[in-house]
Protein backbone atom coordinates (compact mmCIF):
# COMPACT_ATOMS: atom_id res chain seq x y z
CA UNK A 1 0.00 0.00 0.00
CA UNK A 2 1.17 3.42 -1.14
CA UNK A 3 0.68 6.24 1.19
CA UNK A 4 2.52 10.17 1.42
CA UNK A 5 3.96 11.38 4.24
CA UNK A 6 5.88 14.83 4.96
CA UNK A 7 8.74 14.48 7.46
CA UNK A 8 11.61 17.59 8.66
CA UNK A 9 15.01 16.43 8.59
CA UNK A 10 18.43 17.77 9.47
CA UNK A 11 21.27 16.69 7.39
CA UNK A 12 24.86 18.45 6.61
CA UNK A 13 25.81 19.18 2.81
CA UNK A 14 29.09 20.87 1.60
CA UNK A 15 28.79 23.73 -0.96
CA UNK A 16 31.36 22.98 -3.73
CA UNK A 17 33.06 25.93 -2.42
CA UNK A 18 33.95 24.15 0.90
CA UNK A 19 34.84 20.60 -0.91
CA UNK A 20 37.60 22.71 -3.02
CA UNK A 21 38.66 24.46 0.21
CA UNK A 22 39.28 21.31 1.48
CA UNK A 23 41.36 19.39 -1.39
CA UNK A 24 43.35 22.92 -1.47
CA UNK A 25 44.29 22.39 1.82
CA UNK A 26 44.84 18.47 1.43
CA UNK A 27 47.91 19.06 -1.16
CA UNK A 28 50.98 19.90 -0.72
CA UNK A 29 52.81 23.25 -2.06
CA UNK A 30 54.51 21.54 -4.92
CA UNK A 31 50.98 20.45 -6.04
CA UNK A 32 49.49 23.87 -5.47
CA UNK A 33 51.28 25.34 -8.05
CA UNK A 34 50.12 22.93 -10.26
CA UNK A 35 46.70 23.13 -9.41
CA UNK A 36 46.98 27.11 -9.88
CA UNK A 37 47.93 26.43 -13.43
CA UNK A 38 44.91 24.33 -13.84
CA UNK A 39 42.78 27.35 -12.97
CA UNK A 40 44.43 29.84 -14.66
CA UNK A 41 44.06 27.97 -18.18
CA UNK A 42 40.22 26.43 -17.35
CA UNK A 43 39.39 30.42 -16.06
CA UNK A 44 40.03 33.21 -18.28
CA UNK A 45 38.58 35.42 -15.73
CA UNK A 46 41.75 34.39 -13.49
CA UNK A 47 44.66 36.45 -13.73
CA UNK A 48 48.36 36.61 -11.80
CA UNK A 49 49.91 39.58 -10.82
CA UNK A 50 48.33 41.66 -7.70
CA UNK A 51 46.28 44.73 -8.26
CA UNK A 52 47.21 48.13 -7.47
CA UNK A 53 46.23 49.05 -3.95
CA UNK A 54 44.39 52.43 -4.41
CA UNK A 55 42.67 51.10 -7.25
CA UNK A 56 41.51 48.23 -6.18
CA UNK A 57 39.99 49.85 -2.99
CA UNK A 58 38.70 52.54 -5.67
CA UNK A 59 36.75 49.82 -7.36
CA UNK A 60 35.90 46.87 -5.66
CA UNK A 61 32.64 48.50 -4.84
CA UNK A 62 31.66 49.64 -7.89
CA UNK A 63 32.92 46.31 -9.86
CA UNK A 64 30.57 44.47 -6.97
CA UNK A 65 27.40 46.60 -7.74
CA UNK A 66 27.52 46.13 -11.28
CA UNK A 67 27.88 42.54 -10.82
CA UNK A 68 25.14 42.46 -8.77
CA UNK A 69 22.59 45.08 -10.77
CA UNK A 70 23.55 42.22 -13.45
CA UNK A 71 22.26 39.68 -11.78
CA UNK A 72 18.89 41.53 -10.29
CA UNK A 73 18.26 42.58 -14.05
CA UNK A 74 14.98 40.93 -14.70
CA UNK A 75 15.75 41.12 -18.79
CA UNK A 76 19.02 38.43 -17.61
CA UNK A 77 16.39 36.01 -16.81
CA UNK A 78 17.65 33.22 -19.66
CA UNK A 79 17.66 29.25 -19.50
CA UNK A 80 20.17 28.14 -17.75
CA UNK A 81 20.00 24.65 -20.11
CA UNK A 82 20.27 26.53 -23.04
CA UNK A 83 23.77 25.65 -25.34
CA UNK A 84 25.74 28.55 -25.04
CA UNK A 85 28.06 29.04 -28.91
CA UNK A 86 30.73 30.94 -27.20
CA UNK A 87 33.16 29.46 -28.89
CA UNK A 88 34.00 32.48 -31.47
CA UNK A 89 34.03 35.05 -29.19
CA UNK A 90 36.31 33.54 -26.71
CA UNK A 91 38.79 33.00 -29.78
CA UNK A 92 38.14 36.51 -30.51
CA UNK A 93 38.78 37.64 -26.91
CA UNK A 94 42.32 35.61 -26.52
CA UNK A 95 43.37 36.87 -29.87
CA UNK A 96 42.37 40.65 -29.23
CA UNK A 97 44.90 40.36 -26.05
CA UNK A 98 46.76 37.37 -25.13
CA UNK A 99 48.10 38.70 -22.51
CA UNK A 100 44.57 38.72 -20.29
CA UNK A 101 46.11 35.63 -18.46
CA UNK A 102 48.79 33.94 -18.32
CA UNK A 103 49.82 30.10 -18.69
CA UNK A 104 52.98 30.42 -16.47
CA UNK A 105 52.70 31.34 -12.48
CA UNK A 106 55.51 33.40 -11.46
CA UNK A 107 55.18 32.92 -7.50
CA UNK A 108 58.90 32.18 -6.37
CA UNK A 109 60.50 34.49 -4.15
CA UNK A 110 63.03 36.85 -5.16
CA UNK A 111 65.96 34.47 -3.64
CA UNK A 112 64.65 31.95 -6.53
CA UNK A 113 65.84 31.42 -9.93
CA UNK A 114 64.89 29.94 -12.56
CA UNK A 115 67.23 27.37 -14.03
CA UNK A 116 66.73 24.75 -16.51
CA UNK A 117 68.36 21.33 -15.66
CA UNK A 118 70.06 19.95 -19.05
CA UNK A 119 68.90 16.39 -19.22
CA UNK A 120 71.82 14.08 -20.27
CA UNK A 121 71.56 11.85 -23.32
CA UNK A 122 71.93 7.96 -21.98
CA UNK A 123 71.05 4.61 -22.80
CA UNK A 124 68.22 2.73 -21.02
CA UNK A 125 69.66 -0.22 -19.02
CA UNK A 126 67.45 -2.40 -21.59
CA UNK A 127 69.65 -0.74 -24.64
CA UNK A 128 72.20 -1.26 -23.05
CA UNK A 129 71.62 -5.41 -22.62
CA UNK A 130 70.33 -5.10 -26.35
CA UNK A 131 73.83 -3.75 -27.55
CA UNK A 132 75.52 -7.01 -25.43
CA UNK A 133 73.21 -8.79 -27.11
CA UNK A 134 74.00 -7.35 -30.77
CA UNK A 135 77.76 -8.78 -29.58
CA UNK A 136 76.98 -12.47 -29.43
CA UNK A 137 76.53 -14.63 -32.77
CA UNK A 138 73.13 -16.33 -32.44
CA UNK A 139 71.80 -18.66 -35.26
CA UNK A 140 69.23 -16.66 -36.95
CA UNK A 141 66.26 -14.05 -36.77
CA UNK A 142 63.96 -15.68 -34.46
CA UNK A 143 66.72 -16.53 -31.83
CA UNK A 144 67.42 -12.63 -31.81
CA UNK A 145 63.76 -12.16 -31.33
CA UNK A 146 63.52 -14.66 -28.29
CA UNK A 147 66.81 -13.59 -26.54
CA UNK A 148 64.94 -9.61 -27.42
CA UNK A 149 61.95 -10.99 -25.23
CA UNK A 150 63.82 -12.64 -22.33
CA UNK A 151 65.48 -9.23 -21.99
CA UNK A 152 62.44 -7.12 -22.14
CA UNK A 153 60.90 -8.70 -19.49
CA UNK A 154 63.85 -7.81 -17.23
CA UNK A 155 62.43 -5.65 -14.53
CA UNK A 156 64.35 -2.28 -13.20
CA UNK A 157 65.96 -3.95 -10.62
CA UNK A 158 67.46 -6.43 -13.01
CA UNK A 159 65.71 -9.71 -12.46
CA UNK A 160 63.86 -11.58 -14.23
CA UNK A 161 60.60 -12.50 -12.64
CA UNK A 162 58.66 -13.87 -15.62
CA UNK A 163 58.38 -17.58 -15.80
CA UNK A 164 59.64 -19.27 -18.63
CA UNK A 165 56.31 -20.85 -19.66
CA UNK A 166 54.86 -17.19 -19.79
CA UNK A 167 57.96 -15.39 -21.98
CA UNK A 168 56.87 -18.82 -24.68
CA UNK A 169 53.13 -17.90 -24.67
CA UNK A 170 54.47 -14.14 -24.83
CA UNK A 171 56.36 -14.89 -28.18
CA UNK A 172 53.52 -16.91 -30.05
CA UNK A 173 50.99 -13.91 -29.23
CA UNK A 174 53.02 -11.08 -29.73
CA UNK A 175 55.71 -12.08 -32.09
CA UNK A 176 54.10 -15.43 -33.66
CA UNK A 177 57.17 -17.30 -32.69
CA UNK A 178 57.39 -20.94 -31.51
CA UNK A 179 59.96 -21.57 -29.01
CA UNK A 180 60.64 -23.84 -25.93
CA UNK A 181 60.95 -23.65 -22.54
CA UNK A 182 64.83 -25.31 -22.83
CA UNK A 183 66.04 -22.64 -25.31
CA UNK A 184 64.65 -20.13 -22.98
CA UNK A 185 66.62 -21.00 -20.29
CA UNK A 186 69.91 -21.48 -22.53
CA UNK A 187 69.63 -17.79 -23.98
CA UNK A 188 69.04 -16.58 -20.28
CA UNK A 189 72.41 -18.11 -19.27
CA UNK A 190 74.14 -16.90 -21.90
CA UNK A 191 72.24 -12.84 -20.86
CA UNK A 192 72.96 -13.54 -17.25
CA UNK A 193 76.93 -13.23 -18.06
CA UNK A 194 75.92 -9.91 -19.41
CA UNK A 195 77.35 -6.87 -18.01
CA UNK A 196 76.63 -5.87 -14.82
CA UNK A 197 77.06 -9.26 -13.00
CA UNK A 198 74.07 -11.04 -11.69
CA UNK A 199 71.34 -9.97 -14.51
CA UNK A 200 68.47 -11.74 -15.25
CA UNK A 201 68.67 -13.40 -11.83
CA UNK A 202 65.22 -15.20 -10.49
CA UNK A 203 66.05 -14.54 -7.21
CA UNK A 204 68.44 -13.45 -4.75
CA UNK A 205 70.05 -16.12 -4.14
CA UNK A 206 70.92 -16.34 -7.49
CA UNK A 207 72.14 -13.16 -7.88
CA UNK A 208 74.45 -12.98 -5.18
CA UNK A 209 75.71 -16.64 -6.03
CA UNK A 210 76.07 -15.28 -9.98
CA UNK A 211 78.05 -11.85 -9.02
CA UNK A 212 80.29 -14.43 -7.00
CA UNK A 213 81.30 -16.66 -9.96
CA UNK A 214 81.85 -13.88 -11.89
CA UNK A 215 84.31 -12.05 -9.46
CA UNK A 216 85.73 -15.56 -9.58
CA UNK A 217 86.29 -15.88 -13.28
CA UNK A 218 87.18 -12.06 -13.88
CA UNK A 219 89.27 -11.10 -10.99
CA UNK A 220 93.13 -11.20 -11.55
CA UNK A 221 94.59 -10.09 -8.87
CA UNK A 222 92.70 -12.12 -5.88
CA UNK A 223 94.99 -13.71 -3.20
CA UNK A 224 94.44 -17.50 -1.93
CA UNK A 225 92.61 -15.99 1.26
CA UNK A 226 90.36 -14.18 -1.40
CA UNK A 227 90.18 -17.05 -3.56
CA UNK A 228 88.94 -19.16 -0.27
CA UNK A 229 86.92 -16.90 0.50
CA UNK A 230 84.74 -16.08 -2.66
CA UNK A 231 84.97 -20.29 -3.10
CA UNK A 232 83.33 -20.43 0.51
CA UNK A 233 80.80 -18.20 0.26
CA UNK A 234 79.58 -19.91 -3.23
CA UNK A 235 79.10 -22.86 -1.40
CA UNK A 236 77.31 -20.80 1.67
CA UNK A 237 74.84 -18.98 -1.03
CA UNK A 238 74.33 -21.92 -2.90
CA UNK A 239 73.57 -24.61 -0.50
CA UNK A 240 73.10 -22.90 2.82
CA UNK A 241 71.41 -19.21 2.08
CA UNK A 242 68.33 -20.08 4.50
CA UNK A 243 70.69 -20.34 7.35
CA UNK A 244 73.00 -17.60 5.76
CA UNK A 245 69.93 -15.24 5.90
CA UNK A 246 69.25 -16.41 9.36
CA UNK A 247 72.59 -15.72 10.53
CA UNK A 248 72.63 -19.34 11.74
CA UNK A 249 76.69 -18.62 12.17
CA UNK A 250 77.68 -21.13 14.47
CA UNK A 251 75.44 -23.83 12.41
CA UNK A 252 77.44 -22.54 9.72
CA UNK A 253 80.74 -22.99 10.94
CA UNK A 254 80.02 -26.50 12.02
CA UNK A 255 78.72 -27.60 8.64
CA UNK A 256 81.40 -26.06 6.65
CA UNK A 257 83.75 -26.66 9.12
CA UNK A 258 85.28 -22.97 9.23
CA UNK A 259 86.82 -20.71 11.81
CA UNK A 260 84.85 -17.76 12.90
CA UNK A 261 87.33 -15.80 11.31
CA UNK A 262 87.00 -17.55 7.24
CA UNK A 263 82.97 -17.24 7.96
CA UNK A 264 83.87 -13.42 8.62
CA UNK A 265 85.57 -13.53 5.84
CA UNK A 266 82.84 -15.12 3.28
CA UNK A 267 80.37 -12.33 4.57
CA UNK A 268 82.42 -9.42 3.76
CA UNK A 269 82.51 -11.13 0.11
CA UNK A 270 79.04 -11.06 -0.12
CA UNK A 271 77.92 -7.79 1.62
CA UNK A 272 80.50 -5.92 -1.28
CA UNK A 273 77.59 -7.85 -3.86
CA UNK A 274 74.88 -5.15 -4.96
CA UNK A 275 71.47 -6.98 -4.43
CA UNK A 276 70.37 -4.61 -7.53
CA UNK A 277 72.44 -4.94 -10.39
CA UNK A 278 70.25 -2.86 -12.23
CA UNK A 279 70.77 0.11 -10.11
CA UNK A 280 73.60 1.93 -11.01
CA UNK A 281 72.57 1.48 -14.81
CA UNK A 282 69.58 3.35 -14.67
CA UNK A 283 68.70 6.40 -16.93
CA UNK A 284 68.50 10.00 -15.36
CA UNK A 285 65.58 10.56 -17.56
CA UNK A 286 63.58 7.54 -15.98
CA UNK A 287 65.08 8.02 -12.58
CA UNK A 288 62.23 9.41 -10.42
CA UNK A 289 63.75 12.11 -8.63
CA UNK A 290 61.50 13.69 -5.69
CA UNK A 291 62.00 16.75 -4.12
CA UNK A 292 60.61 18.43 -1.08
CA UNK A 293 59.24 21.55 -1.04
CA UNK A 294 59.09 23.09 2.54
CA UNK A 295 55.51 24.73 3.11
CA UNK A 296 56.96 26.51 6.00
CA UNK A 297 60.05 28.04 7.52
CA UNK A 298 60.81 28.57 10.88
CA UNK A 299 63.71 30.88 11.39
CA UNK A 300 65.85 31.44 15.05
CA UNK A 301 66.33 35.13 15.61
CA UNK A 302 68.10 35.35 18.84
CA UNK A 303 65.58 33.05 20.74
CA UNK A 304 62.47 34.34 18.96
CA UNK A 305 61.30 31.92 16.28
CA UNK A 306 59.81 33.68 13.18
CA UNK A 307 57.51 31.88 10.98
CA UNK A 308 56.98 32.10 7.55
CA UNK A 309 54.90 30.39 5.05
CA UNK A 310 56.39 29.62 1.26
CA UNK A 311 55.93 32.15 -0.78
CA UNK A 312 54.70 29.59 -3.39
CA UNK A 313 51.72 28.90 -0.97
CA UNK A 314 50.82 32.99 -1.40
CA UNK A 315 50.23 33.70 -5.25
CA UNK A 316 49.00 36.40 -6.60
CA UNK A 317 45.84 36.20 -7.97
CA UNK A 318 43.10 39.15 -9.43
CA UNK A 319 40.09 39.05 -11.53
CA UNK A 320 41.30 39.90 -15.24
CA UNK A 321 40.58 43.65 -16.28
CA UNK A 322 39.46 42.98 -19.57
CA UNK A 323 36.19 40.68 -17.79
CA UNK A 324 35.47 43.91 -15.32
CA UNK A 325 35.55 45.89 -18.52
CA UNK A 326 32.26 43.52 -20.55
CA UNK A 327 30.66 43.56 -17.94
CA UNK A 328 30.51 47.59 -17.38
CA UNK A 329 30.10 47.52 -21.33
CA UNK A 330 27.29 46.17 -21.01
CA UNK A 331 25.38 48.05 -18.18
CA UNK A 332 26.13 51.04 -20.18
CA UNK A 333 23.99 49.22 -23.24
CA UNK A 334 21.91 47.09 -21.32
CA UNK A 335 18.95 49.77 -21.94
CA UNK A 336 19.75 49.83 -25.56
CA UNK A 337 17.26 47.94 -27.96
CA UNK A 338 19.34 46.74 -30.04
CA UNK A 339 20.66 44.15 -26.89
CA UNK A 340 19.62 40.68 -27.84
CA UNK A 341 19.44 37.10 -26.15
CA UNK A 342 23.06 36.38 -26.99
CA UNK A 343 24.24 39.14 -25.56
CA UNK A 344 22.78 38.52 -22.10
CA UNK A 345 23.35 34.89 -21.91
CA UNK A 346 26.92 36.18 -23.09
CA UNK A 347 27.44 38.38 -19.52
CA UNK A 348 26.08 35.44 -17.28
CA UNK A 349 28.85 33.43 -18.61
CA UNK A 350 30.93 36.12 -18.09
CA UNK A 351 29.70 36.25 -14.45
CA UNK A 352 29.86 32.91 -13.86
CA UNK A 353 33.40 32.93 -14.81
CA UNK A 354 34.36 35.95 -12.54
CA UNK A 355 32.21 34.11 -9.37
CA UNK A 356 34.71 31.15 -10.29
CA UNK A 357 37.75 33.24 -9.74
CA UNK A 358 36.49 35.03 -6.91
CA UNK A 359 35.74 31.45 -5.14
CA UNK A 360 38.88 30.23 -5.94
CA UNK A 361 40.86 33.29 -4.73
CA UNK A 362 39.07 33.40 -1.42
CA UNK A 363 39.98 29.17 -0.88
CA UNK A 364 43.85 30.25 -1.91
CA UNK A 365 43.64 33.00 0.73
CA UNK A 366 41.45 30.86 3.22
CA UNK A 367 44.23 28.16 2.47
CA UNK A 368 46.87 30.59 3.64
CA UNK A 369 45.25 31.40 6.84
CA UNK A 370 44.48 28.33 8.02
CA UNK A 371 48.05 26.60 7.37
CA UNK A 372 49.81 29.78 9.02
CA UNK A 373 47.64 29.44 12.08
CA UNK A 374 47.53 25.85 12.49
CA UNK A 375 51.50 26.23 12.06
CA UNK A 376 52.03 28.68 14.31
CA UNK A 377 49.88 26.70 17.20
CA UNK A 378 52.54 23.66 16.58
CA UNK A 379 55.92 26.23 16.59
CA UNK A 380 53.98 27.23 20.09
CA UNK A 381 52.76 23.98 21.49
CA UNK A 382 56.69 22.36 20.22
CA UNK A 383 58.76 25.55 21.39
CA UNK A 384 61.12 23.61 22.96
CA UNK A 385 61.72 21.68 19.93
CA UNK A 386 62.04 24.25 17.41
CA UNK A 387 65.16 26.12 19.97
CA UNK A 388 67.05 22.80 20.30
CA UNK A 389 66.08 19.99 17.74
CA UNK A 390 66.49 18.00 20.71
CA UNK A 391 64.00 15.24 19.70
CA UNK A 392 64.08 14.11 23.06
CA UNK A 393 62.22 17.63 23.69
CA UNK A 394 58.87 17.16 21.69
CA UNK A 395 56.41 16.67 23.80
CA UNK A 396 52.82 14.75 23.38
CA UNK A 397 50.39 16.25 21.00
CA UNK A 398 47.61 14.79 19.26
CA UNK A 399 45.47 16.80 16.70
CA UNK A 400 43.21 17.31 19.41
CA UNK A 401 45.29 19.07 21.16
CA UNK A 402 46.12 21.80 18.21
CA UNK A 403 42.31 21.44 17.33
CA UNK A 404 41.40 23.08 20.42
CA UNK A 405 44.08 26.04 20.37
CA UNK A 406 42.77 27.00 16.78
CA UNK A 407 39.56 26.26 17.01
CA UNK A 408 39.30 24.13 13.98
CA UNK A 409 37.87 20.72 13.17
CA UNK A 410 40.06 17.90 14.07
CA UNK A 411 39.83 16.67 10.49
CA UNK A 412 41.22 20.13 8.97
CA UNK A 413 44.26 20.01 11.11
CA UNK A 414 44.82 16.42 9.78
CA UNK A 415 44.72 17.91 6.17
CA UNK A 416 47.12 20.84 6.70
CA UNK A 417 49.22 17.88 8.51
CA UNK A 418 49.22 15.77 6.04
CA UNK A 419 52.12 15.89 3.16
CA UNK A 420 53.00 18.66 4.62
CA UNK A 421 57.15 20.02 5.51
CA UNK A 422 58.58 22.34 7.47
CA UNK A 423 62.32 23.70 7.23
CA UNK A 424 64.37 24.54 10.63
CA UNK A 425 67.82 25.15 11.02
CA UNK A 426 67.85 21.13 11.73
CA UNK A 427 66.51 20.10 8.99
CA UNK A 428 63.24 19.82 6.73
CA UNK A 429 60.68 17.99 8.91
CA UNK A 430 57.39 16.74 8.22
CA UNK A 431 54.47 18.21 10.33
CA UNK A 432 53.04 14.11 10.86
CA UNK A 433 56.23 13.52 12.83
CA UNK A 434 55.33 16.25 15.65
CA UNK A 435 52.59 14.18 16.89
CA UNK A 436 52.79 11.52 18.71
CA UNK A 437 50.99 9.61 22.02
CA UNK A 438 51.84 9.81 25.64
CA UNK A 439 53.79 8.06 27.69
CA UNK A 440 54.06 7.97 31.48
CA UNK A 441 57.47 7.60 33.15
CA UNK A 442 57.70 5.83 36.84
CA UNK A 443 57.63 10.00 38.27
CA UNK A 444 54.08 9.91 36.97
CA UNK A 445 55.38 12.35 34.34
CA UNK A 446 54.06 12.69 30.31
CA UNK A 447 56.39 12.25 27.69
CA UNK A 448 56.34 11.61 23.95
CA UNK A 449 56.63 8.02 22.36
CA UNK A 450 58.64 10.04 20.00
CA UNK A 451 61.51 10.32 22.66
CA UNK A 452 60.93 6.71 23.90
CA UNK A 453 62.00 5.54 20.52
CA UNK A 454 64.99 7.68 20.33
CA UNK A 455 66.75 6.16 23.46
CA UNK A 456 65.38 3.06 22.25
CA UNK A 457 67.51 3.49 18.95
CA UNK A 458 70.46 4.83 20.68
CA UNK A 459 70.50 1.89 23.20
CA UNK A 460 70.43 -0.19 19.99
CA UNK A 461 73.27 1.67 18.28
CA UNK A 462 75.20 0.97 21.30
CA UNK A 463 74.55 -2.75 22.05
CA UNK A 464 77.32 -5.15 21.77
CA UNK A 465 76.92 -6.48 18.31
CA UNK A 466 77.72 -9.92 19.18
CA UNK A 467 75.53 -10.26 21.65
CA UNK A 468 72.51 -7.61 20.80
CA UNK A 469 70.03 -7.16 23.23
CA UNK A 470 66.59 -9.64 23.36
CA UNK A 471 63.20 -7.45 23.46
CA UNK A 472 63.06 -8.40 27.68
CA UNK A 473 66.40 -6.69 27.98
CA UNK A 474 65.63 -3.48 26.20
CA UNK A 475 62.43 -3.46 28.19
CA UNK A 476 64.70 -3.21 31.32
CA UNK A 477 66.97 -0.97 30.55
CA UNK A 478 64.09 1.24 29.65
CA UNK A 479 62.56 0.68 33.06
CA UNK A 480 66.14 1.41 34.50
CA UNK A 481 65.43 4.79 32.50
CA UNK A 482 62.05 5.36 34.50
CA UNK A 483 60.12 4.42 31.69
CA UNK A 484 57.36 2.41 32.20
CA UNK A 485 56.64 0.20 29.17
CA UNK A 486 55.88 -3.50 28.31
CA UNK A 487 57.77 -5.86 26.02
CA UNK A 488 55.29 -6.36 23.87
CA UNK A 489 55.18 -2.63 23.38
CA UNK A 490 58.97 -2.50 22.99
CA UNK A 491 58.50 -4.90 19.71
CA UNK A 492 56.28 -2.82 18.46
CA UNK A 493 58.57 0.52 18.40
CA UNK A 494 61.00 -1.08 17.16
CA UNK A 495 59.06 -2.36 14.22
CA UNK A 496 58.28 1.17 13.56
CA UNK A 497 61.63 1.95 13.20
CA UNK A 498 62.89 -0.86 10.94
CA UNK A 499 64.96 -2.27 13.62
CA UNK A 500 65.27 -6.40 12.95
CA UNK A 501 65.17 -8.87 16.10
CA UNK A 502 67.98 -9.32 17.98
CA UNK A 503 69.03 -12.90 15.98
CA UNK A 504 69.27 -10.99 12.74
CA UNK A 505 71.56 -7.49 14.11
CA UNK A 506 73.96 -10.30 15.29
CA UNK A 507 77.68 -9.92 13.84
CA UNK A 508 80.63 -11.29 14.13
Amino acid sequence: MLKQTIGLKQFQKLSPQQIQLMKLLQIPTATLEQRIQEELEANPALDEGEEANDEAKDSEEDFNNEINEAEEDPENEVERDDEYELDDYLTEYIEDDPSSYKLNANNYSADDEDKTVPIAVEDTFHEYLEQQLGMLKLADERVELVAQQIIGSIDDDGYLRREPEAIKDDLVFSQNVETTVEEINALLKLIQRFDPPGIGSRNLQECLELQLRNRLETATDLCDEEDRSIRIAIRIISEYFDEFSKKHYQKLQRQLSITEAQLKACIEEVLKLNPKPASGYRSSNTRSSQYIVPDFTIVNRDGELDLSLNSRNAPDLRINEHYKDMLKSYKASRKDPRSNKQQKEAVLFIKQKIDSAKWFIDAIRQRQQTMYKTMYSIMQYQLDFFRTGDQKNLRPMILKDIADITGLDISTVSRVANSKFVQTEFGTKRLKDFFSESLQTSSGEEVSTLEVKKILTEIIQAENKRKPFSDEKLKNILCEKKYNIARRTVAKYREQLNIPVARLRKEL
